[in-house]
């Protein structure tokens, strides 16, 4: 994927050289949109970190982790950390309409893999949370049938899968906006960029390593992890990943 900067919003609304500048108003829904979805592909992801030792408990079986059960969860951290019921959200608006799009790619996902998730005799399953935001990112774009897509990537010292790799414009932001020390910590970057030769709208939410990150990433580097992946020697609290949003305009 190639793209053009066309203009930043980082508390301004400037204006764009390559596209018609955009209202205030849908770049604040935009932003909005962007920050939705990355917190509910955070909340999903928070239960399956949570669950790992279930998941991988080879002496249980049915798990009652399947799309249903998964999504309530994911719900109630989405409106914790928001604030906001997704379920009131209005299904009419863009924004509800893409979480509620978001929302069935996650119960897709889970249904899809009951089989994998309940084997009773293995392990590791190797269902962790990149594993099923990647899926889930998969499911949504095609359910948004071009409309959005969203995407982990992060430093490209840090992806280990070569699908996930930042583009260009997620490199440039990454190297010289996320990854900078005056930075400040969860703030999420936005910008309307012309993206594969279309208007659009692009949010970056970084992600840091937190103590359960650790137990793949962390220390001592190269040491193979579970995962099979040399461990890159990451610390408590420094960028590790990045959800990438575009919405296309």
């Amino acid at each position: 994927m190639t793209a053009t900067i066309a203009l930043v919003l980082v508390g301004a609304i400037p204006v764009s050289v390559i596209c018609a500048a955009p209202e205030r108003e849908d770049l604040n829904d935009d932003l909005l949109i962007g920050q939705s979805l990355a917190d509910m592909l955070l909340a999903g992801e928070t239960v399956i970190s949570r669950e790992q030792d279930r998941i991988n408990d080879p002496k249980l079986g049915e798990k009652g982790l399947g799309g249903a059960a998964l999504i309530e969860r994911a719900r109630e951290i989405y409106r914790k950390a928001t604030g906001v019921d997704p379920s009131t959200i209005d299904p009419n608006t863009r924004h509800g309409r893409l979480l509620r799009v978001q929302m069935d790619a996650i119960v897709e996902v889970m249904d899809a893999n009951q089989t994998t998730i309940n084997a009773k005799g293995t392990g590791f399953k190797g269902f962790i949370p990149a594993v099923f935001a990647r899926l889930v990112n998969e499911a949504f774009a095609r359910r948004a049938k071009g409309e959005a897509e969203v995407k982990v990537t992060g430093p490209p010292d840090r992806v280990r899968n070569r699908k996930a790799r930042p583009d260009i414009w997620e490199t440039t932001i990454i190297k010289s906006k996320l990854l900078t020390p005056s930075w400040p910590h969860d703030q999420a970057y936005s910008a309307a960029v012309e993206t594969d030769g279309r208007p659009a709208f692009r949010v970056m939410v970084p992600q840091y390593y937190d103590e359960t990150c650790l137990a793949c990433h962390g220390s001592p580097k190269g040491e193979v992890d579970i995962t099979g992946y040399p461990k890159e020697g990451a610390k408590l609290d420094e960028l590790g990943g990045v959800i990438s949003i575009i919405l296309y305009r």
